[in-house]
């Protein structure tokens, strides 16, 4: 929310059209995080009645009704910060500068690992998760692909175990069994 205060209204007072402009920020807000699945919806963490109101207008077909809910849950974000929202938007859509910093950091992992047999070594004692034998099988595998100009299902995996051993800021380390739940930077 920006703070366009009106230079002829008290300090501190901030006009009707600003509150109102505010508002429609919150229920735009609202219709990004109606279109989220169910569970990226719990991952966030919101206030009970918030999720319950998100999820009732899934349930939703009338336009009226569809339109109603969106205005409910825009008068329900006035009650929380919208930031950490609008900021876990940007990462679920990639855009933020720490994620993408973050998908940076496993490419060159990846890429240093692929040019050189003494990378896994360093890796592995940055990151001692990591299974060695693994590792080093996904590397060999990848280079033998890439040479044979084979399609990269190592290459890929290899960015998968090396996604799962560095995890992203601000969220949990990922066991390294547990396949990973989103699938940013896949295809990378």
């Amino acid at each position: 929310m920006t703070d366009y205060q009106d230079d002829s209204l008290p300090d501190g007072m901030i006009s009707k059209s600003q509150r109102k402009r505010d508002m429609d920020a919150l229920q735009d807000l609202g219709k990004e995080l109606v279109e989220l699945s169910k569970d990226t919806l719990k991952k966030m963490q919101l206030p009970e009645d918030l999720l319950t109101a998100i999820l009732d207008y899934k349930r939703f077909t009338a336009h009226g009704a569809l339109r109603r809910q969106l205005q409910y849950i825009g008068k329900l974000m006035r009650d929380v910060d919208p930031e950490p929202i609008r900021q876990y938007l940007l990462v679920i859509k990639g855009e933020s500068a720490e994620h993408i910093a973050w998908q940076h950091l496993l490419e060159r992992w990846r890429e240093r690992l692929m040019s050189d047999d003494k990378m896994s070594a360093t890796f592995i004692n940055e990151f001692p998760g990591v299974d060695p034998q693994q590792l080093r099988t996904l590397v060999r595998n990848a280079r033998k692909e890439q040479a044979e100009s084979k399609p990269p299902k190592s290459f890929r995996l290899l960015f998968q175990l090396i996604k799962q051993a560095i995890p992203e800021p601000g969220k949990p380390r990922q066991h390294m069994d547990t396949p990973e739940e989103d699938s940013f930077g896949d295809d990378a």
